[in-house]
Parts: structure tokens; sequence; C-alpha cells
């Protein structure tokens, strides 16, 4: 029978998300990628409960996620059922609604029917009663902001969320959807974006200074750029790499220009007793502002590899300013 850690709690930094009570550790496990029906229960389930021990209370998911969809919360939830249910109070469970969950215009987008009947169908499948955060996945183009907001704060009032955020959502959209949730009273507290050393756009778009202005945080997803700034690709990195859409821009320049800014990257890396990854973490995180970082792996030491970047999250101004050098290399 599992019994978690009893120093789960020394062993990574817990951060504050704004002004609000809600805190989350450093890091969070996603759960975008091989978490499905077809996976490997028992392995998913081991490296959920190993990052417990290890202070990883926040678990990401979405109905969109798994294949087919809904399978990661289904697997979630079976964890959540068995080996985690003693300790639902002290978890962080976060799903989405928004991409695609089933055919036809209300399993996707941000209707009122979508999210009200999204949020039901997740927690019957995280089998829990409700989550931490609820998520608007992406912006509908097609639904006025003031629809999903109202809906998304009901889900709120039915006790079904704690708090709300949204995902991908740009400047211009979250400022809106602060003035929006502001006027309802809800709970809103995060936008999670694509962030990473070297996808700033967080930073250049302004969204960064408007959440720090109106006391919201970041999550940051994709914090490694699909293991781009891991060891992985130091030595090279092949044609079949895949960045996400959301990273192309790092490629504007060839794929020469990025081998050399990882190699440089590694060796102020190696500088500070860290690998790649784990300074890309830290980097991420020097900032308060990012309340979170999330992390998707399957295996048990990756996991373990990056959790040791809570440890050195400090930066010299010389550090910054040779990594900032490198990032704005364009040959």
């Amino acid at each position: 029978m599992y019994e978690a850690d009893s120093q789960r709690y020394q062993k990574l930094p817990i951060r504050r998300v704004g002004d609000t009570g809600l805190q989350l550790p450093a890091i969070s496990l996603g759960l975008w990628h091989h978490f499905t029906d077809t996976d490997p229960y028992t392995d998913r389930r081991q490296l959920i409960d190993t990052a417990f021990d290890e202070g990883v209370f926040s678990f990401d998911c979405a109905n969109h996620y798994g294949n087919p969809f809904g399978s990661a919360e289904r697997l979630l939830g079976r964890v959540l059922a068995t080996d985690l249910k003693p300790y639902r109070q002290e978890l962080v469970i976060t799903t989405k609604v928004g991409y695609e969950i089933f055919p036809g215009p209300y399993g996707v987008m941000g209707s009122r029917k979508s999210i009200l009947q999204g949020i039901d169908a997740s927690l019957k499948r995280l089998k829990t009663d409700y989550v931490d955060i609820y998520y608007m996945h992406r912006l509908d183009p097609d639904t006025s902001l003031e629809e999903t907001a109202a809906a998304l704060d009901q889900v709120v009032r039915e006790g079904k969320a704690l708090y709300i955020g949204v995902s991908n959502f740009e400047t211009a959209q979250a400022k809106e959807m602060i003035r929006l949730f502001k006027k309802l009273g809800t709970p809103f507290v995060v936008d999670q974006m694509s962030y990473n050393m070297m996808n700033r756009n967080v930073e250049t778009s302004g969204l960064m200074s408007l959440l720090e202005e109106n006391h919201k945080g970041i999550v940051a997803y994709g914090p490694l750029a699909e293991g781009l700034l891991s060891d992985r690709y130091l030595n090279g990195i092949p044609d079949t790499y895949q960045p996400h859409p959301t990273n192309q821009e790092i490629f504007k320049n060839g794929k020469g220009v990025v081998e050399k800014k990882l190699q440089q990257l590694n060796q102020i890396a190696q500088q500070r007793g860290q690998s790649l990854s784990q300074m890309a973490l830290a980097w991420l995180l020097r900032n308060e502002a990012v309340a979170s970082v999330i992390i998707g792996t399957t295996s048990i030491a990756h996991l373990k590899d990056d959790l040791e970047a809570g440890n050195n999250l400090e930066f010299s101004v010389d550090e910054l300013t040779q990594i900032d050098h490198i990032l704005s290399l364009t040959k």
C-alpha cells in the first residue's frame, strides 16, 4: 500500500500564485503525452507517486489529452482513487476545456454548453468532486469572452473548481478576461503559456508585465521546448525533431544557429554545476511571477534530474547577461 514520503515538502520550493492563497510546487508534472489507456498503468502510477514523494503536488491535465481523448484524465483518476486518495486535500489537480473531446460543435471551444458539460465529464473521469484550477485551454474566436467568463464563473460557484485559469491567451485577450473576472468576482489566478529560454514571447508581448501588474501568475508549459533544452540535442538536432507550434520561431535563423546556442548555454550550465535542462528550468523560475513550470516525462530518472533544478535558482548578473547575449545571436 502506497504511503507518501513524510519529507516531501522539504524537497522542492513552493510558490504563491500572484497575491492569492493558491500555492504551487515550483515544478509540476504534466500528463500531455504518453499517459493514455494504452500506456503501462503500473509504470505511470509509480511515476506519479514518485513525483508526489519528491514534492510535486500539482498535476496538470486536460480533457483533450490522451488517445483516445480523455484517457489521460482517466489514468490520473485511477491514481487519485487509489494511491493518492488519502492525500487529495494536499493536491492541486488541474484540467482544461477547449480542444476537441468529441465530434460536433460542443466537443470543442468555449461556449457555455461546452464548458459546463465539459467540467462534469472531466470530474467523472478524474474521480474527484472538484478540480483546483479549471483552465479555458484556448480562445474561442466565435464565442464572446463574456459568455466564456460567465460559464467559468459558474463552474466555481457550483463548487466544481476552486480557481480559474486561461491557457494560450495572449496579452489583449488576457487583459479582457482579467476585467471580466474582476467584474464577476471570479477567482481567476493564472495564464498558462508556452515559455522557455528560446521562446520569450511572454516577456516581449507584454503579457508578463500585465500579469504582474494585476497580481496574477504564469505557469510555463514546454519549458524545455520538447527536449531541445536538454542534453539530447547537444550533438546536433535531427530532421525528425518537431517543435511545438509555439516554438517554430526558434528556428527562424536556421538549425545551425540553434545548435550553437545550445552548446554555449550548456557551457554556462556546466559552470553552474547543472545540466542544461536544470538551468533552463531554473532560468524560468528566477522570476517569482512564474508560479510553476510544467515538465513532461515518463522516466523516473529524468523526473528526479529535472527536480534538481529547484536546488539552484539563483543567477548572477553576469550569468544573465551572458545568457541574454547567447539568446540574441542570429548567426
